[in-house]
């Protein structure tokens, strides 16, 4: 990690912003070589400052920052790129404030997060060429998923996280139903017990399964590994895709992957909230 002397460069995507004081700006900042960082923009809620529209959400920005006792400054900040597109329709900009939300959960400070940064740029990029009204759970699932693996907390859903056991979509019929446990990681199938050792205490509480999936989702949380963004209609055997709902599924994934981050981390994603008021979606 390059040295923060007194006074430092960095280059950032601005996640986060609160009003500090009456004209000032506190931003919070994903860099590639710090990690996540913390600093007061001076005056950017003055009309005129400059510091003002390059302070505003996913703007990315060369800075110049002097170290404070307890928060540095910026003193300049010169855009490098902004998304311009994700301001111009809801969906987009709350699929992008839930993956940004979710970037400061993960993120470390004062530690380099350059495959973070990467990654969380990558899928703002993926969500900013969406078409107006186009479904945003598919995008939003593996955003999550891949910052998740990144994290290292990402859900097990290869196999079954009790056995082991791996499955084929093409065995599974329309009627076949597994598990997510958040306790145990991830996917748990049918009629599977954890094996407690004798010496252990016999009268320990029993897994929770905090899902029930289908197999449609779990063939989608199967692919949400890859690079490219998982096409159901492709992967899935013809008996899946003509009996189950693949809309319903990306919406029913999110919502399990949303709970796993809230039991993993602890923390809630707000900008969910403004993503179901969007759909409709009934928990």
């Amino acid at each position: 990690m390059p040295d923060r002397s007194s006074q430092y460069k960095a280059t950032g995507i601005i996640l986060k912003g609160a009003t500090l004081k009456e004209n000032d700006r506190l931003v919070t900042i994903l860099t590639p070589d710090y990690g996540l960082l913390k600093a007061v923009a001076p005056g950017a809620k003055k009309i005129k400052s400059r510091l003002r529209g390059r302070t505003e959400l996913f703007v990315i920005n060369e800075l110049s920052i002097v170290k404070g006792r307890s928060l540095d400054k910026i003193i300049q900040a010169d855009t490098v790129y902004t998304y311009p597109g994700l301001s111009q329709d809801i969906g987009r900009l709350a699929s992008a404030q839930y993956l940004g939300e979710l970037a400061v959960y993960i993120a470390v400070d004062e530690q380099p997060q350059a495959e973070l940064y990467e990654l969380l740029n990558e899928h703002l990029r993926r969500i900013e060429k969406l078409q107006p009204q186009q479904n945003v759970y598919p995008n939003i699932v593996q955003g999550v998923f891949h910052l998740l693996a990144i994290a290292g907390i990402a859900p097990q859903v290869q196999a079954c996280c009790v056995s082991n056991k791996t499955v084929s979509l093409n065995e599974l019929s329309d009627g076949w139903r597994g598990g997510f446990s958040f306790d145990s990681g991830g996917v748990v199938f049918p009629n599977q017990q954890i094996e407690t050792p004798e010496d252990e205490d016999s009268n320990a509480p029993p897994m929770t399964i905090q899902y029930k999936i289908n197999a449609v989702e779990l063939g989608i949380l199967q692919h949400l590994s890859k690079h490219t963004l998982p096409n159901p209609s492709k992967l899935l055997p013809s008996h899946l895709k003509t009996s189950l709902s693949i809309d319903s599924a990306w919406i029913r994934i999110e919502q399990i992957l949303r709970q796993y981050i809230k039991h993993h981390l602890g923390k809630s994603i707000r900008s969910a909230n403004l993503v179901d008021n969007l759909y409709l979606v009934e928990f």
